[in-house]
């Protein structure tokens, strides 16, 4: 069931996407932007665990997931460092997911050719 409870989630979030894309004048960054600040949002608001307990993985990999991951790392940073945690924490939190982006996309504009359109 965890299985399946993931791709719902995580399908319904797409579908969320697709939705927007098709019928409102957003663009792709602006809807991958609203995403992740619901994530932080959400997650600050504490209404993301929930959903990141009932789907799992379904819930964490979206976008939505990542602005969770953010907030939830500065609140852990603030509770252990005060206020210096609020500069902190995210990037701490986050820095696997930032350095493996970083990392591929590097090796990706190593490994082909751009062309012009």
């Amino acid at each position: 069931m965890t299985y399946l409870y993931a791709f719902l989630i995580g399908g319904l979030f797409c579908a969320i996407g697709q939705v927007l894309i098709d019928y409102t004048k957003l663009t792709p960054a602006r809807i991958l932007t609203a995403y992740v600040v619901s994530g932080v949002i959400l997650g600050g608001f504490g209404i993301y665990k929930p959903i990141i307990d009932f789907a799992g993985a379904g819930a964490t990999v979206p976008l939505t997931g990542f602005g969770y991951l953010l907030a939830d790392g500065v609140r852990k940073a603030v509770d252990e460092n005060g206020i210096l945690g609020i500069l902190t924490g995210g990037l701490t939190s986050a820095a696997a997911g930032i350095t493996a982006a970083l990392f591929f996309g590097l090796a990706a504009a190593l490994a082909f050719k751009s062309k012009p359109e």
